[in-house]
């Protein structure tokens, strides 16, 4: 049972001594990495020791989720504070477009508002230098860029593979990979720097690598390796090269945690290492992919793209010596836009003035694994059409409801403690529950002025499966896309 914060104010004195002196953050925030495809979540096929080990110096959460199924709403969270929807940033950017469906979708916003105050923002007013590198996604002006949204040292990575274009800041220094090295090496080397550049300041640096995103790449030693090991255990997931790039993303976990140890800041600096969303179980793209079959999400349902847990489910540790003890878990209620408070509470910044924080601070369940945030319930907004139905979500306590949001007013209900695999419906059964929580997730959508889709005049079912670009307006190829509800045969 969780306990409530009031039953454990002995140990928040404890906490707030705990870190007088202002903590390093290190935020490692994978992309598209599946709640169970590392070793602290079940995982025993991929390789993940560093992972294993932060895991067991610090703590586990269970219950954590992506604030969005997709990429820039959940870095907009993490920016923010914010649910994205406040923001309207609901899909990656730009998004897909599918002109003849059953509804017409909103358009997300194009890029992080510069008057957002990002959590950078706020720590540098607490005296924190600031650092980021890897994936942004927020935005592709140079305006846009962390360089201007309160990160002092950045190196933004382009593409998914090297050489690339990075948008670095770093004084007068040209930071370039060499021509052979892979994207997630360059960008542990790059972290490494910024933490032995550090000095008398505290800091805060997010990386945010690329891995394990799509298009499927990384070492041939260790695809070998994967190759020969699903071989002999007759399995088919994960692709030994997804497997492979998981194992990269570990070594770059290693990396940072050797980095802060060498520099002899291993007792005042805060590592948490979580994903933008859920992992990826099937390519749905413009033309067939050998990396069609990516990932299991197992025994979550569902995949990156979807509301059902595998989409917005992901893993969360936090290890900070001063404060987590160690080898612990939490099945806490979280969610992304919690970072936000608990860095700045951590780091005695104030919170903005006129900025909404959706988020709770974590400090006081990192300090006691039992303590639940005081929150009434997580809500979730994805109003487009990508690997499923534009549809909308509220977790409140064990019991969520997906609605959704294409003109048919189909909802599902799921007792997650008994159907973690969400394939009990019970929305026929608890006819009640399903209202009161439809009314909840109205309000609140309300109360965020979220956007939602419209009904489409130009709704055509035999062109319905058509994808354009939202990019230059020309129809795609649609021969490997899904209708919605995806069949047997989609998935």
């Amino acid at each position: 049972m969780m306990r409530n914060i009031l039953s454990v104010i002995p140990a928040l004195v404890f906490c707030a001594s705990a870190f007088a002196e202002k903590p390093n953050i290190i935020f490692i925030m994978a992309d598209d990495l599946g709640w169970a495809d590392i070793g602290p979540y079940g995982n025993d096929f991929i390789d993940t020791p560093h992972l294993d080990q932060l895991a067991a110096d610090g703590m586990k959460f269970t219950d954590f989720y992506a604030a969005g199924a997709v990429c820039s709403p959940t870095r907009c969270a993490v920016q923010s504070g914010q649910n994205q929807a406040r923001i309207g940033i609901t899909a990656h950017i730009p998004g897909h477009w599918r002109p003849f469906e059953r509804v017409q979708t909103p358009l997300t916003t194009m890029a992080l508002p510069l008057d957002t105050v990002t959590v950078a923002e706020s720590l540098k007013t607490a005296g924190y230098s600031t650092g980021y590198i890897g994936k942004w996604h927020l935005g592709t002006g140079v305006e846009f860029q962390p360089a201007n949204q309160g990160y002092d040292w950045s190196a933004v990575v382009g593409g998914p593979f090297l050489p690339g274009k990075f948008r670095v800041q770093h004084g007068n220094t040209e930071l370039k990979p060499r021509p052979d090295q892979f994207r997630t090496d360059f960008e542990a080397e790059l972290a490494e720097t910024f933490v032995g550049e550090q000095s008398e300041t505290p800091f805060f640096l997010m990386v945010s690598p690329y891995a394990v995103h799509i298009p499927l790449a990384s070492r041939s030693d260790l695809v070998a390796k994967y190759e020969e090991k699903a071989k002999k255990a007759g399995r088919d997931l994960p692709h030994p090269v997804y497997a492979a790039m998981t194992e990269e993303l570990d070594s770059l976990v290693g990396r940072v945690v050797a980095a802060v140890e060498k520099a002899g800041k291993t007792e005042n600096t805060l590592i948490a290492f979580s994903s933008d969303n859920g992992g990826l179980y099937r390519r749905y793209d413009y033309q067939p992919h050998a990396d069609d079959n990516v990932t299991s999400n197992a025994p979550l349902r569902g995949e990156k793209g979807q509301l059902y847990e595998g989409g917005i489910r992901v893993p969360l540790i936090v290890k900070y010596p001063p404060l987590v003890k160690a080898g612990t878990e939490s099945s806490a209620l979280s969610i992304s836009y919690d970072f936000y408070p608990t860095f700045a509470e951590l780091g005695g910044a104030a919170l903005p003035d006129n900025q909404t924080i959706d988020g709770v601070s974590l400090v006081p369940t990192l300090t006691d694994s039992e303590i639940e945030p005081e929150r009434s319930a997580i809500h979730f907004h994805y109003p487009h059409y990508h690997h499923h139905r534009p549809a909308a979500a509220i977790r409140e306590g064990d019991w969520k409801l997906i609605q959704y949001l294409d003109n048919t007013g189909e909802a599902e209900l799921y007792f997650l403690p008994d159907d973690i695999g969400e394939s009990n419906d019970l929305s026929k059964e608890k006819a009640g529950r399903v209202a009161d929580l439809k009314k909840k997730l109205r309000n609140w959508q309300h109360e965020v002025i979220a956007r939602m889709p419209i009904p489409n005049p130009m709704f055509d079912e035999s062109r319905a499966p058509e994808w354009w670009s939202l990019r230059n307006g020309e129809i795609l190829d649609s021969k490997s896309r899904i209708r919605f509800p995806p069949t047997e045969n989609d998935l």
